[in-house]
């Protein structure tokens, strides 16, 4: 199965670190980053999964749960939870799915067999509170994902659902942003925008970031 950006993201019911989960309903009015690991007991993951939890403040502030799939056993998930809060100095405070029988790595495609034959590739999906996917990453199992990038996605698509603007490249939080073209009226511009803008081509308009005052 394909997921496309803008496809309402497959429910499921699946065992956890937290209990059992039904996804639609513990997502609820939250954004969900969804993203899976290779496998427990290795170097790569307990990093990130360490990683998460010291965001755990950010996460919260966005209004976003992560949500971790790996298709070990939960037994192995709990073991595994004592050595990331150990090796990384924190706490694991999200759930880990419990995927042994590959529900959900199927559902959401994250098994690349020409990759990694029995395990996870190193996948990401942001989902939004209508449960429609808005952003999908597949990194390398060697490969450590960027969490700085998926909070900066996450204030970008949060930004631009509330605005009628874009973030242009490398965009950080209050950098200015763009003024989407297809906003043309002038009395509309300036009410959206009473900071006002610079229009470097007739396409291309910069303006502060419209809720940083």
């Amino acid at each position: 199965m394909t997921l496309r950006l803008g496809d309402i993201a497959p429910d499921f019911t699946q065992q956890s670190t937290i209990g059992e989960i039904r996804f639609h309903e513990w997502a609820g009015p939250h954004w969900v980053v969804l993203f899976s690991h290779p496998a427990d007991f290795t170097p790569v993951c307990t990093t990130e999964l360490g990683k998460t939890a010291k965001l755990a403040g950010e996460f919260a502030r966005r209004n976003v749960k992560p949500l971790a799939v790996s298709v070990d056993p939960l037994e192995s998930h709990q073991q595994w939870i004592q050595d990331i809060n150990d090796t990384q100095s924190t706490t694991v405070n999200f759930p880990i799915l419990a995927d042994a029988d590959r529900k959900v790595a199927e559902l959401y495609d994250m098994i690349h067999p020409n990759s990694l034959a029995n395990a996870t590739v190193r996948s990401v999906f942001i989902i939004d509170p209508e449960k429609k996917i808005r952003l999908t990453l597949t990194y390398p199992a060697s490969t450590g994902r960027n969490f700085t990038e998926i909070l900066r996605v996450i204030d970008s698509l949060q930004l631009t659902d509330s605005h009628k603007v874009a973030t242009p490249a490398d965009w950080q939080e209050g950098d200015e942003v763009v003024i989407v073209p297809s906003l043309q009226d002038p009395e509309e511009i300036a009410r959206r925008f009473p900071q006002g803008y610079r229009a470097i081509r007739p396409y291309l308009r910069l303006t502060p970031q419209p809720n940083r005052q």
